[in-house]
């Protein structure tokens, strides 16, 4: 068995991961998205406020891995480091590149089409509207889903409500496919804090569903991560038939996803990154009525999850390139941005402790020899 040594926890001993099924393609119950991080360039200047360097093969064989596993790709995401390291230019390339490989492989894709090409900064609402239509057409181009992204920029031009409905509005009319939009809460980007016109969450709904109501035939549906499931379950009884509540919520995805006698959310969600392999094996026992299954894989995973995203969310990147280097999908824990920091080390020693329980280590030695190499020199015992 492989042991290691934890600072404050002492001798921990690695259990063999799951054995799980073949992949036997995508689940037929539910829509799923993992959404996927960058890889950086390890000898880029990924330093904080510098132009991202990104290692392109190993970010596009990561969704490869993905696709192979069933599971659907939304990129260009806040999993991406959008807003946090990964700018403009290089998250053009990378919607680009990973269109090219979706039409290779087959493997379903959406993208992040945001206004993050504008300067920081207030900007008319016609600058935004522009800022959204240029990141449009790259993502339709590209061959992929939209995925249109709360905005700082609209956060901060926006008066009320109507400014909201304006906006999305003619973006969702000019998109040649359905479109998916996202409630991104405070917690993953304080600067998104009264989106949709109002701190209170109940008129943001009200303002959300006005939005789909008016353009429910051209609204594939809507992530939300706000991390509230009783909101979430309101708001997806709420949609009009046929709209997809997709949901972002990292705490409770299971009982989401799992649902209930008046219906289900799909999934959009940073935490499949790292748990894929156990989430495709989740999901297909859902789609064989296992149920038993189903929540017996998904359960060790929460307590990872939670962790993952504990507060302050927005650095829960760190733990996801953290974990793909522990597993052997990135060869460095170097982040864009130099986002590896967003950590600290008690936080990463007990992430790993929880991945390990969750069974999404699938090499026991190879990680705990990398956790010994990142503890040797941000953790020396002496």
């Amino acid at each position: 068995m492989t042991e290691i040594d934890l600072p404050g926890h002492g001798r921990h001993r690695l259990s063999e991961p799951p054995r799980l099924p073949p992949t036997t393609g995508a689940p037929t119950g539910r829509v799923v998205y993992a959404a996927a991080h960058v890889v950086a360039d390890p000898l880029g200047d990924n330093a904080p406020g510098a132009p991202a360097a990104v290692d392109w093969d190993t970010t596009l064989s990561f969704r490869r891995h993905l696709w192979s596993l069933g599971l659907g790709v939304a990129d260009a995401m806040d999993t991406a480091q959008r807003g946090m390291g990964l700018d403009w230019p290089a998250t053009r390339e990378l919607i680009t590149r990973s269109g090219a490989e979706a039409r290779a492989t087959g493997g379903l894709l959406a993208c992040g089409a945001g206004t993050d090409q504008l300067a920081p900064g207030t900007h008319t609402l016609d600058t935004v509207t522009a800022a959204y239509e240029e990141q449009l057409d790259v993502v339709e181009s590209a061959g992929a889903r939209p995925i249109l992204m709360a905005s700082r920029a609209l956060a901060a031009a926006a008066r009320g409500p109507e400014d909201y409905l304006r906006v999305y509005g003619r973006i969702i009319g000019q998109a040649e496919r359905p479109v998916i939009l996202h409630w991104l809460g405070e917690m993953f980007d304080p600067a998104l804090s009264g989106y949709w016109g109002s701190t209170d969450l109940d008129a943001a709904t009200a303002t959300v569903l006005e939005l789909i109501g008016e353009h429910a035939d051209r609204v594939d549906g809507i992530k939300v991560s706000l991390l509230d499931a009783d909101r979430e379950v309101a708001l997806r009884r709420a949609l009009p038939a046929g709209v997809r509540l997709y949901t972002g919520d990292d705490f409770h995805y299971p009982e989401l996803i799992r649902g209930d006698e008046h219906g289900h959310s799909d999934a959009l969600l940073g935490v499949f990154d790292p748990i894929a392999p156990v989430a495709a094996a989740a999901l297909h026992a859902l789609d064989a009525g296992d149920l038993d299954r189903y929540d017996a894989l998904f359960a060790p995973t929460l307590p990872l999850a939670r962790h993952l995203f504990a507060a302050p969310t927005y650095h829960y990147k760190t733990g996801i390139v953290l974990l793909a280097w522990l597993a052997g999908h990135q060869d460095h824990f170097t982040m864009v941005g130099g986002a590896q920091s967003g950590r600290s080390v008690p936080h990463l020693v007990e992430l790993f402790r929880l991945a390990d329980a969750a069974g999404v280590l699938p090499d026991p030695e190879l990680a705990a020899d990398r956790m010994r190499r990142f503890l040797a020199v941000a953790a020396p015992l002496g």
